[in-house]
């Protein structure tokens, strides 16, 4: 007698975009995966690690742009696969549970009864804070850090964010998609009480080589932010410690960094000569313009 095999979906951090910060266990669970359902700011790269048969759905998550897919679909898609038999990855950039929509989808896996497991990722706030060369806590500067959105759920009546609170709770702030409702986040910390002279730090693409970081204040960060073009996917650290960021910046300060490096090698012998330009902060691409293939004959 058959029996049917029974699915099971894997909700997996890819971490902040660069691709060395994935998880072991991460990795190991795409290796092994049948249907790896990816959004948009899980890097790329990450899918070389997925098998040659497994089936690739791109589910979008774009900020600003229709999805391709709504998250009910994504939601019932995770269901059909897993009660198909197959072994699924939800591959989601940076947490799943930190911002992620995770804890939405994972109770509708348990609503209709199928297994899953969730694998923690390097969620944005600190890689971006670290790439950035900003340490948000220090025993010097701040014992404490809140995490916020800057884009709540627009169909509620109400905002769950309690500024009166926040502004001068926590000695570091992060906040997430925060970009397109600048102005109206820093009028709401100055007017709750934080001094409009408190450092800020806006970061885009944080842990790859296109990451680009600016710094200002409460009063001046809106008008840096859109004289400079910085748009989604970015990040915003409000704290003394990003004065830090004049000290101990190292990511952006890298030989390479910023540069465009086109590699034409065989792909056999490109990913060593890559490996290390990316080392000194160089944005590979690999084009492989060489083929080596055995002599038959020497005639």
């Amino acid at each position: 007698m058959s029996t049917i095999r029974k699915g099971k979906v894997y909700l997996v951090g890819a971490g902040p975009g660069d691709p060395g910060l994935v998880t072991v266990r991460g990795k190991y669970l795409l290796e092994r995966a049948q249907v790896v359902v990816y959004d948009y700011l899980a890097s790329p790269k990450l899918l070389k690690h997925v098998p040659k048969n497994a089936e690739l759905i791109y589910a979008g998550k774009k900020g600003g742009v229709k999805h391709t897919h709504t998250q009910e679909e994504i939601n019932q898609m995770l269901v059909d696969w897993a009660e198909s038999g197959k072994t699924v990855v939800r591959l989601k950039g940076g947490d799943p549970f930190i911002f992620g929509r995770g804890g939405e989808e994972v109770e509708v896996l348990s609503d209709a009864g199928v297994d899953f497991e969730v694998v923690p990722g390097v969620t944005s706030a600190t890689a971006a804070a670290t790439y950035a060369g900003i340490p948000i806590t220090h025993r010097e500067y701040t014992a404490s850090v809140a995490f916020l959105t800057g884009h709540e759920d627009p169909t509620k009546p109400g905002s769950n964010i309690d500024w009166a609170k926040l502004a001068t709770g926590a000695g570091t702030l992060v906040v997430y998609m925060g970009i397109k409702n600048l102005p109206v986040i820093v009028e709401n910390l100055v007017t709750h009480g934080r001094d409009p002279k408190t450092p800020v730090a806006v970061v885009r693409w944080a842990s790859t080589p296109e990451q680009r970081s600016v710094v200002g204040t409460l009063e001046t960060i809106a008008d840096i932010v859109r004289e400079s073009g910085i748009k989604p996917p970015a990040l915003i650290i409000v704290g003394e410690v990003v004065n830090l960021r004049k000290k101990i910046d190292w990511f952006e300060k890298r030989p390479l960094f910023g540069k465009r490096i086109v590699v034409t090698r065989t792909r056999e012998q490109a990913s060593e000569l890559m490996a290390g330009l990316e080392e000194n902060g160089g944005n590979c691409i690999e084009y492989s313009t060489i083929k080596i293939e055995p002599v038959e004959s020497y005639e």
